[in-house]
């Protein structure tokens, strides 16, 4: 999962910024970006780190699960050192170690367990997030530069945050017919494209990994703390403080290499050359 996101957002950043900046959430633009190979590619390897989330969800806790989601921002640094010849200095190799000893700890800490039921209150509650982000995004859209980039992804990561909840409980339905009419699959997909067209006007207006950073903010915290309150997550007994230090540690060094994930003057030209690799 975290390979897939770590490719995906690389991916879905050269193609978003080949396309005219949008001035509202009107979803003509997703629809302009699916004709482009590049950007395909890189949806086609955000589903299968969904689908792979999904699954992970049955039985891992929401803190750990959106935390290797963020995680992916790492895989996206790598890859622009070796593909977009990014230029990664000690400091920022430093934060990759601290990134891969944040999700050790989380991992050691989690205590596999199936969710609890989130109830038709929190089936309302989801359909009113809904609401309330595409309104605060429509609002957002007349904003420019980073502070509409930050702006748009955490709202898209809110997005993503409640797909997260609504997954969590559906992935434990083992029956076909009450999973394709279970409320929360179509919350799940709702939210989940309301995301991706907000993530996608992010990247445009001003930084991508602004709006990277703003979205993986978004999308763990206030899921894991709410999985861990309602959804049943839990912790290993004794271990609380390696799972605090854990997360905390994963969304420090996660929001910190955005500042040197950015695509550098001297790597655009090579950006260009493998968009059109990809596009032939």
């Amino acid at each position: 999962m975290i390979a897939a996101y770590g490719v995906s957002n690389l991916l879905q950043s050269i193609a978003v910024n080949r396309e005219q900046t949008a001035d509202n959430l009107h979803p003509s633009l997703l629809a302009k970006l699916a004709t482009q190979p590049v950007y395909l590619l890189g949806l086609l390897c955000q589903i299968a780190g969904f689908v792979l989330a999904f699954l992970a969800r049955e039985d891992l806790p929401l803190f750990l699960v959106q935390a290797c989601m963020t995680a992916g921002l790492g895989v996206t640094a790598i890859l622009g050192v070796f593909v977009l010849k990014w230029r990664l200095p000690s400091a920022e190799v430093a934060l990759l170690g601290l990134l891969g000893v944040g999700l050790v700890g989380l991992v050691v800490s989690a205590k596999p367990a199936p969710s609890k039921e989130i109830g038709w209150v929190g089936i309302a509650l989801l359909v009113l997030a809904f609401a309330g982000i595409a309104v605060a995004g429509v609002f957002a859209t007349r904003l420019s530069g980073v502070r509409a980039s930050i702006t748009l992804g955490c709202l898209a990561g809110l997005n993503f945050g409640a797909a997260a909840l609504a997954s969590r409980p559906l992935a434990n339905v083992s029956q076909p017919v009450t999973f394709l009419t279970d409320p929360l699959l179509y919350l799940l997909i709702v939210h989940s494209l309301s995301g991706s067209l907000l993530l996608a006007i992010a990247m445009q207006r001003g930084s991508t990994m602004a709006a990277i950073a703003g979205m993986d903010a978004a999308a763990a915290v206030p899921a894991a703390a709410l999985g861990l309150l309602f959804l049943g997550d839990q912790i290993v007994p004794g271990l609380e403080w390696l799972a605090a230090a854990g997360f905390c540690a994963t969304l420090v060094a996660v929001l910190a290499l955005t500042r040197y994930s950015e695509p550098q003057p001297t790597a655009v030209v090579r950006q260009e050359q493998v968009a059109a690799e990809l596009s032939s």
